[in-house]
């Protein structure tokens, strides 16, 4: 079987798993709608109302935000050139975590003309400003150093992580229980508006990552060796970064913070089907969303009517992946 072959076969069979995921993902609940009902459209009046006002905005808000995190980790774990490398590493992450506790303790964060769309607003302004602000600190001799990105990066987390602790420790019970659960990551929120405004931001942000999948391929080689094949590396990590900013931005904003997907999945890719980005990225896509649907899908169903934040579940997957993952990699060595 020819490369392309085996590639195709295994686009093709994620997002055969996918689809399954999606229905699977409007049928379990605590309105119970089968899949003869769901392909037959004899839905009652209640099945029909759960299914296009809930279940259907949840189900294609954790395909988009799934897809945005693993496909920015992918892309983020090719600029670094480190697989352990996630977009929590320079900062987004934690620049939104900042603007949200803002919102939360300074501010009512259903107050002025944003309503209740102030936190997920403010949250995808702290991503990008913080995007912003790692770039112009990165800049070395009229260059973007990868270096300095990680280590503006660094001092960027440990600000934003002391001014959300401070914010934290001023807030009142109530402030404190919306901080903390909004932290966990919930998909509890999606609205036909919600999931708009997500695709509208998430969706640009692949596509870029996505066409520059070949140059992410040559700047494996090394920064030297990918300018000698034509690539404008400076150019390059300006437009991942920005469109890394602008996926997890909204897919934070619209979520909350749900951790790991964005480690887990590439890594995943990368040991059954390689390292190439061409197909790393679109791969990633499909697991990413997959892996969050059925996340989402535990989240709310093992103690309904209540629910588990869904970064609850994420990190228990991906906890035991990574200790699995460092295991095997030293009996690798070892050998």
């Amino acid at each position: 079987m020819t490369k392309s072959k085996f590639h195709i076969r295994w686009l093709f069979g994620l997002g055969i798993l996918l689809l399954v995921i999606m229905g699977m993902a409007v049928s379990v609940g605590a309105v119970a709608i089968s899949p003869s009902e769901l392909l037959g459209g004899n839905l009652t009046e209640l099945q029909q109302a759960v299914l296009w006002s809930i279940r259907i905005p949840r189900m294609l808000l954790g395909v988009i935000v799934g897809s945005a995190l693993a496909v920015s980790g992918a892309a983020m774990q090719g600029l670094f050139r480190n697989p352990l490398a996630d977009p929590g590493l320079i900062g987004i992450t934690s620049g939104a975590a900042l603007a949200v506790a803002i919102m939360i303790v300074l501010v009512s964060p259903t107050s002025g003309f944003l309503g209740t769309y102030g936190l997920s607003v403010a949250a995808f302004i702290g991503a990008i400003l913080t995007c912003f602000v790692i770039m112009r600190f990165a800049r070395a001799s009229q260059s973007l150093s990868v270096m300095y990105m990680l280590l503006a990066g660094i001092a960027v987390n440990a600000i934003a992580a002391a001014a959300t602790g401070f914010l934290t420790y001023i807030s009142d019970d109530q402030q404190l229980r919306t901080l903390t659960f909004w932290t966990m990551g919930s998909l509890a929120s999606a609205l036909w508006p919600t999931v708009i405004v997500a695709v509208s931001c998430v969706v640009p942000g692949l596509f870029l990552m996505m066409r520059n999948a070949r140059n992410l391929n040559m700047l494996l080689l090394g920064e030297e060796d990918a300018g000698h094949l034509g690539v404008d590396c400076d150019r390059l990590k300006n437009r991942l970064v920005i469109a890394i900013a602008l996926a997890v931005g909204a897919g934070v904003a619209v979520s909350g913070f749900i951790g790991f997907v964005g480690l887990v999945v590439p890594h995943l890719i990368r040991l059954f089907i390689g390292p190439d980005h061409r197909i790393l990225l679109p791969a990633s896509a499909l697991l990413g969303a997959a892996l969050l649907l059925v996340a989402d899908t535990i989240s709310r169903t093992v103690v309904a009517p209540a629910e588990i934040p869904v970064g609850i579940i994420t990190s228990l997957i991906g906890g035991p992946f990574f200790l699995w993952l460092l295991i095997r990699q030293y009996s690798g060595r070892a050998q």
